[in-house]
């Protein structure tokens, strides 16, 4: 199963990332089907590697822009000759957006991303000092709350229209702010698989996401109406993610649609029953112990996934049905026990894994490995090759 991978990387020293450009492709072009004719904003997050990133943005033939995490990742996507960039998180970094507003002077498209007025009136007094109208998205929280159980993330204090309409009175008439999007992201659908381990649990996930397809839909195209009765020129309305792509492609108010983590086919998109996306990004470790028949140890492999902690926040095996964890070690800082099961594995092989996130492997490396075929084609460097660490 991974001859062709073996024979591709002979001669790199492990631990190294590696990078599917055949996968890679496959995947662009499940993204551009599933987008359809709506805009495609590429999340740098998910990819953390202005190569691959050039790489993707060449593929699709519908790209309109990027959504960054941070403020100097912006900042340095921008000297690289990036434009169309969407923030999509708010920064209260004065000497950051203090730097990026000197962008927007000089004519690149900066938007930050805003839901309280403690972002407006730092923006507000930043855009004044520079002299300039400082883009904004207006961020609003389409989670469903079911009383019994919040179904989405907490990010927006913007979650219904009576918050939602004294921030846009308060904003109507400052000189000093543009509203030209706002975003709407259904996390507990784009993110949240529907086929965990657990079946039960899946079944009760998929019910969960039918009620709350129908109350997204509903919230979301009121306050995007809403949000146009103050300001009708909107340049954008951003929604949705890997996982909600069929879903966010029939919204109507939605123009444009936030995808990463389906380029790179991380593990946790394994859950999404309707995702048939190709293994597109990994890591390799060597096999360096074998302390007992049937048990060997890598060295490293502790690349565990963010979020809530859980056994699916650790990286899974290439060969899932071959390799597993040992339960009270798991994936460890400097070395990783492994049962193997059906195949004989020898010191100095190698054995590959696929991290749980997309971006998050990026960085713990330098590079990305390519491969097409079973033919090694180079490396790609990433933001921590770059010499960048953002968070």
């Amino acid at each position: 199963m991974t001859t062709r991978l073996d024979q591709a990387f002979c001669d790199l020293e492990r631990p190294f990332a590696w990078l599917d450009l055949d996968a890679l492709d496959k995947n662009i072009q499940t993204v551009q089907d599933a987008c359809g004719e709506k805009q495609i904003r590429i999340a740098t997050k998910s990819i953390r590697s202005v190569e691959v990133l050039r790489y993707v943005q060449k593929k699709l033939t519908n790209v309109v822009g990027f959504m960054t995490f941070t403020a100097p990742e912006t900042i340095f996507l921008l000297q690289q000759q990036f434009d169309d960039l969407l923030l999509g998180y708010p920064v209260m970094e004065e000497a950051a957006i203090r730097q990026l507003l000197h962008f927007v002077k000089e004519g690149k498209t900066v938007t930050f991303m805003v839901d309280r007025q403690e972002h407006i009136q730092l923006l507000t007094k930043i855009g004044e000092e520079i002299g300039v109208r400082v883009p904004i998205c207006i961020d609003i929280n389409v989670s469903n709350d079911f009383k019994v159980l919040y179904f989405g993330t907490k990010r927006s204090s913007l979650y219904s229209l009576e918050t939602l309409t004294p921030f846009l009175q308060s904003i109507q008439n400052n000189p000093s702010i543009e509203v030209v999007g706002a975003m709407g992201y259904e996390a507990q659908i784009a993110g949240v698989g529907n086929r965990p381990a657990n079946a039960i649990k899946g079944r009760f996930i998929e019910a969960m996401q039918v009620q709350a397809k129908k109350q997204v839909t509903q919230f979301r195209r009121l306050a995007i109406a809403h949000i146009k009765a103050y300001f009708p020129n909107l340049r954008f309305v951003n929604g949705g993610g890997s996982g909600s792509m069929t879903y966010t492609t029939q919204q109507k108010e939605v123009t444009e649609i936030t995808v990463g983590s389906a380029f790179y086919a991380p593990a946790l998109f394994d859950q999404f029953s309707h995702l048939q996306l190709e293994k597109a990004a990994g890591f390799a470790l060597s096999v360096t112990r074998m302390p007992e028949n049937n048990l060997v140890v890598c060295h490293g492999g502790g690349y565990t996934a963010s979020g809530a902690v859980g056994t699916d926040r650790l990286p899974v095996f290439y060969e899932p049905t071959t390799f597993a964890y040992l339960s009270l070690e798991g994936a460890g800082e400097v070395q990783t026990p492994i049962k193997v099961k059906g195949k004989k594995v020898n010191i100095g092989d190698t054995i590959y894994f696929r991290h749980a996130k997309a971006g998050e492997l990026c960085e713990r490396f330098q590079v990305l490995h390519g491969i097409r075929g079973d033919k090694y084609v180079g490396p790609y460097t990433t933001y921590r090759g770059d010499g960048q660490c953002f968070l």
